[in-house]
């Protein structure tokens, strides 16, 4: 079994984290963390950097209870949700994990929803976490 957790720094996300840890212990499955950027110019330095870090250290929760996790910073010009999406069909993901922000229907409109473009267009089931 793989599990796919999106992660972005976020308490949501470590709370996924922290879901797709128990779910991979009890399923005896490998798990995949993601971040996803939109655009990783020059100019972005610092975003990316911080991002690698983030994976490293969100790495360091599944090494500690010898669980098999591999980390990916995505940058190939899609949204976060597209990313993740297509990541878990190009890699057969079995079940995927994301955190869920509160927003307003205003941002929900203007911004979108990663969590909600995941549920809705993923190959394989979807658990969010709040």
């Amino acid at each position: 079994m793989k599990i796919l957790v999106g992660y972005d720094g976020s308490n949501v996300a470590k709370e996924a984290l922290k879901l797709a840890r128990r779910h991979a212990r009890a399923f005896g499955a490998g798990v995949d963390i993601v971040t996803s950027m939109e655009s990783g110019t020059e100019g972005e330095q610092r975003a990316i950097d911080d991002a690698e870090r983030g994976l490293e250290w969100a790495k360091t929760l599944f090494d500690e209870k010898g669980i098999p996790c591999k980390t990916h910073l995505l940058i190939r010009g899609m949204s976060p949700g597209e990313d993740l999406v297509q990541f878990a069909r190009e890699h057969e993901i079995d079940e995927i994990v994301v955190g869920v922000k509160r927003r307003s229907k205003v941002e929900k409109i203007l911004m979108g929803s990663t969590a909600q473009y995941v549920v809705l267009q993923a190959p394989c089931p979807v658990v969010s976490v709040k």
